[in-house]
């Protein structure tokens, strides 16, 4: 692809801050860098662990970031300033002709500030890769990152179309709303073989279809004992029908040793975090999966395996209309999640891209590269 003969070449700056981001900006920097623009790739250290960030380079095939701002981990508050402090120079250094921020958090709403206030000096335009998409519970650190960022943000990247819903009610003009689809899934999509050749779960000793995976590290669920008790016990009464698999986030690790619920993590097969790679392997190869993660939601849905979402509510309700997610009881009980677990289970799994909504074709980076480029 080359860039649409009206157009001149751009300099497009991504940033990735944390584990989401990644999957979303490697197909467009791919696709960006075929189209003859230029490329900054900033990583702001919001996740400075290698297992969480950076194999994703590795995994992904991104080249290494041109900047690492190596903000690290901190209050909101403290890592959103320390965000906006560390970018405010590389912006005024690049002085880019767009700056692209995925997702929902604390770095994408930093950095989209920073461009905000710092447009009449530079130039700059912004970008919102994933933008509109609305919990509506402003308990979640995400939503205000979203929601701010949207207002913030000169071109606004859509993924699904109640995300153009949302945005029209706060009264945001359609001319700056375009929609591209899913990005993530054009990841997946160029993954998925790898992934598939990779094995993950037969290294472990698993069966295909015979295991459910877990992720837990919302705060909501792991902030709170007894939020956090009802959720490893669902896990463990889950583990009692199948093998069940629980990468542990730091963030739950340090939350369960703190509330002394060590001896609920038995019944489970406990792991590091893990990469992209062997995540994908495991979640294509699982008979469900049970999260609380925004992203999972999404890469079930494509994959056509059932998900039970851990959340009052989900930004991504396209995954429980037309893919494969459901919402467990709010709040959590035991019996709740067993419940919408047996659910899943029966309805079982449906073919690779069986259930993708619109937009999740692989080539949502492309629609990306051509709305920068106009």
């Amino acid at each position: 692809m080359s860039p649409p003969p009206h157009s001149s070449p751009k300099t497009v700056m991504l940033i990735a801050g944390a584990r989401p981001n990644f999957m979303k900006i490697a197909p467009v920097q791919k696709a960006l860098d075929r189209a003859g623009h230029r490329t900054v790739i900033v990583h702001t250290g919001q996740h400075y662990d290698d297992r969480m960030s950076g194999s994703f380079f590795r995994d992904l095939d991104i080249r290494e970031p041109d900047y690492d701002l190596g903000v690290g981990s901190a209050s909101h508050a403290v890592q959103t300033a320390r965000v906006m402090e560390a970018f405010e120079p590389v912006l005024l250094e690049r002085r880019p002709d767009w700056v692209l921020v995925p997702g929902d958090v604390n770095s994408t709403l930093a950095c989209a500030l920073v461009c905000a206030k710092l447009k009449e000096e530079t130039g700059v335009r912004l970008a919102h890769l994933e933008a509109g998409l609305r919990s509506n519970d402003w308990r979640m650190p995400e939503e205000v990152n979203r929601v701010l960022t949207d207002r913030c943000s000169d071109l606004l990247l859509i993924p699904s179309r109640d995300a153009e819903e949302n945005l029209e009610r706060e009264g945001i003009d359609g001319g700056r709303v375009v929609f591209i689809g899913n990005v993530m899934i054009d990841t997946l999509l160029n993954r998925l073989p790898a992934a598939r050749e990779l094995d993950a779960a037969g290294r472990m000793g698993l069966s295909r279809g015979q295991f459910v995976v877990a992720t837990l590290h919302r705060p909501s669920n792991v902030d709170e004992p007894s939020a956090l008790e009802v959720c490893l016990r669902g896990l463990g009464a889950i583990a009692r029908d199948r093998p069940l698999l629980l990468p542990l986030h730091p963030r739950t690790r340090k939350q369960v040793s703190a509330f002394g619920l060590d001896p609920l993590l038995e019944p489970l097969r406990v792991t590091e975090p893990l990469g992209y790679m062997e995540m994908l392997s495991l979640v294509d190869a699982s008979a469900a999966v049970v999260t609380d993660s925004g992203g999972v939601q999404e890469e079930t849905t494509a994959l056509g395996v059932p998900c039970v979402t851990l959340r009052e509510q989900t930004e991504r309700p396209v995954t429980v209309s037309e893919g494969t997610n459901r919402l467990a009881p709010w709040p959590l009980t035991v019996d709740g999640i067993i419940a919408t677990y047996a659910d899943a289970i029966a309805r079982g799994r449906v073919g690779v891209g069986a259930r993708s909504p619109e937009g999740w074709d692989g080539r949502a980076s492309e629609r990306v590269v051509a709305a920068l480029s106009q």
